[in-house]
């Protein structure tokens, strides 16, 4: 006690259930600060990570309902999902099928998810965030077979034929061959001077 008193410092016992108690001398306000510190610890991760899923406008039935599957077991983690919509050179013409593609994933995950931000374009990308209700929405019963009704029209599978009326865009300009062109039609329509020919 006497070296504590000696150094300005305090006698802390810092493991009182130990056989024999053990105690150090130190600062205690010291002492208690870094207790508190580690009680405390690190602050804890998010239980909410953002997830991504990634489609594109031309996907496939099959692989969308995979990449569905995969944002409900996110959300079903706890975790937020971003749909990412990626649009590639003349896609960034047909935006309005990316954001089809996009609340129809929306549509599909409906009961377990909320729209946190709609649809947005971000240079040549398309975000859509959703996070977890907090309470899953009920579905509804299904109808008898006398009572079922045509099911609502369903988003369209868009292919790679969709994109077929976009015109070709060409290697080189065409301004150079346009020229050899006209020469040969010219050449054609012009009555030849030679006497031999003309008999």
């Amino acid at each position: 006690m006497k070296k504590a008193e000696a150094a300005g410092l305090d006698l802390v016992e810092v493991a009182p259930n130990s056989r024999p108690p053990v105690a150090k001398i130190l600062d205690y306000g010291r002492f208690k600060y870094e207790q508190k510190k580690k009680s405390k610890g690190k602050p804890k991760a998010t239980s909410s990570v953002l997830k991504e899923v990634r489609v594109r406008p031309k996907i496939d039935v099959h692989d969308l309902d995979i990449k569905i599957r995969k944002a409900r077991e996110f959300l079903e983690a706890g975790h937020k999902v971003q749909v990412t919509c990626l649009f590639r050179g003349r896609e960034m013409a047909y935006q309005s099928i990316g954001r089809g593609v996009m609340l129809r994933v929306a549509k599909e995950l409906e009961d377990i998810a909320r729209v946190e931000r709609d649809p947005r374009m971000e240079g040549r990308r398309m975000n859509l965030m959703l996070g977890k209700r907090a309470t899953p929405l009920v579905q509804p019963a299904e109808p008898k077979e006398e009572e079922v009704t045509p099911k609502s029209k369903s988003m369209p599978v868009t292919h790679q034929e969709d994109f077929a009326d976009l015109p070709a865009i060409p290697a080189k300009p065409q301004e150079a061959a346009e020229p050899q062109a006209e020469e040969s039609d010219s050449a054609a329509e012009k009555p030849s001077d030679d006497p031999k020919e003309s008999e």
